[in-house]
């Protein structure tokens, strides 16, 4: 009986885990629907069924975007649109951040903060055009405060719950190690707080583009959004999908900034480290 026992491990079966080979089948799977999307679009703009001024082709879209890099005029509208975002942004998740601390660490700065920004998240850019053009005037500083104010929500946000969502035993432990209350928010709180930091700062991200869309709608001279107003008002159809394409791809630029950063910074998480 004790020698079953004793070979019962041997005989059991192993359980292996098989490697899986990378193949390059799912990022061409990913490829193939929008390549045919692009494909079929040329093919019916081609075909005359689709008329330059209702959509321009992508094949025309191209050229367009080809012909004002050669001017310059894409790489200058490029950087004013990048220059607005980045004030905006700074400015945005800065007070967010800030006041996202106050009220995640107090309760009377929850009650003092948090229901004005309940508030004002709520409220349309739209809306608020008119009032920012009356007291800012039409330079650039109505641009960067309606970029900076949607920036300002999300991390807001998101900060604020995650300061509000530290486990209380990493309090209680960092208490047991004599931590003031100083040294329990630089070393448990904020860090705990971090990944929803970073959550939020990639929301922020995104409504900042969102929000220069409206921006540069205010008297601008130069930007992407300029350009699209520009090309709107000539029927430039293929201009104006070459500005909403920089701005998907400008988009997508700073938010895989953002993941890099994010994948360093949070290293020490199990889930990062095994990806």
């Amino acid at each position: 009986m004790s020698h079953s026992l004793a070979t019962a491990p041997a005989l059991a079966p192993r359980v292996r885990r098989r490697s899986v080979p990378f193949t390059w089948a799912v990022p061409f799977r990913r490829v193939v629907s929008p390549l045919v999307l692009l494909l079929v679009w040329q093919a019916v703009s081609s075909a005359g069924l689709l008329s330059p001024r209702t959509l321009a082709s992508p094949l025309q879209i191209v050229a367009a975007g080809w012909d004002l890099a050669l001017s310059g005029d894409l790489a200058l509208n490029v950087a004013v649109s990048l220059a607005r975002v980045a004030a905006g942004l700074v400015i945005g998740v800065t007070i967010g951040g800030a006041l996202a601390i106050l009220a995640g660490l107090s309760r009377v700065g929850e009650d003092i903060i948090d229901a004005p920004m309940q508030m004002l998240r709520t409220l349309p850019f739209l809306a608020l055009v008119p009032l920012f053009i009356l007291w800012l005037g039409i330079g650039e500083t109505p641009k960067i405060a309606l970029v900076a104010l949607g920036a300002a929500f999300p991390i807001y946000l998101n900060l604020f719950s995650g300061i509000r969502g530290v486990d209380p035993k990493l309090v209680e432990m960092g208490r047991t190690f004599g931590l003031d209350r100083a040294g329990l928010i630089r070393h448990v709180i904020l860090p705990g707080a971090l990944p929803a930091a970073l959550t939020g700062l990639r929301f922020s991200l995104g409504v900042a583009w969102l929000s220069l869309v409206v921006a540069e709608q205010i008297n601008a001279h130069s930007g992407i959004g300029y350009m699209i107003n520009d090309a709107r008002d000539f029927l430039r159809t293929d201009i104006i999908m070459v500005g909403l394409v920089l701005y998907a791809l400008l988009g997508l630029a700073v938010d895989t900034i953002v993941r890099v950063f994010e994948r360093r910074l949070l290293a020490w998480r199990p889930s990062l480290v095994r990806a």
